[in-house]
């Protein structure tokens, strides 16, 4: 009988070819200097340009504070950039439509994500390990006939 193979280089020798070693990511940047991602949550879906710069972030060409009123929505689009200690490096040109502002700023927050990973690979294991490149998929349910809403039944009245 064979040996036994007890481990995967032990396999890929078997099977006459050795492992092959994980090339590492490119950047893709365009001419401009520019990495691009979309980000999507609920029904919102934000385009997304990042590039070297002070930390400037425009939105549908707005500053984020008049966009983002809310301190609470401009902390969710600050997060990735926090969790890779790149606040400051970035500037960030977004473009974001449908939905609401809360579904915007997720989608916003996940096309920053994804964009970092692309001009930066290296950024992937911690921006994966902090759950922001993950898509949100839930969406509202939508409304059944015979229902007041989704799943709510219209009021009961015994007269």
């Amino acid at each position: 009988m064979a040996e036994e193979t007890t481990t995967l280089e032990n396999l890929g020798e078997a099977m006459g070819t050795a492992p092959e070693a994980a090339a590492p990511a490119e950047p893709k940047i365009d001419a401009l200097g520019r990495s691009y991602a979309t980000g999507k949550r609920k029904d919102a879906v934000a385009r997304v340009w990042i590039k070297r710069g002070n930390g400037k972030i425009t939105i549908n060409d707005r500053e984020i504070e008049k966009y983002f009123a809310r301190p609470t929505l401009r902390m969710i689009i600050q997060q990735p950039l926090e969790a890779c200690e790149r606040k400051d490096e970035f500037d960030i040109v977004c473009t974001v439509g449908g939905g609401g502002l809360s579904g915007q700023a997720g989608a916003v927050r996940h096309g920053i994500s994804k964009a970092l990973t692309y001009f930066e690979p290296g950024l992937r294991p911690t921006l994966k390990s902090g759950g922001f490149l993950t898509r949100d998929s839930r969406v509202v349910e939508r409304k059944k006939y015979g229902k007041a809403k989704a799943r709510r039944s219209f009021q009961f009245s015994k007269r």
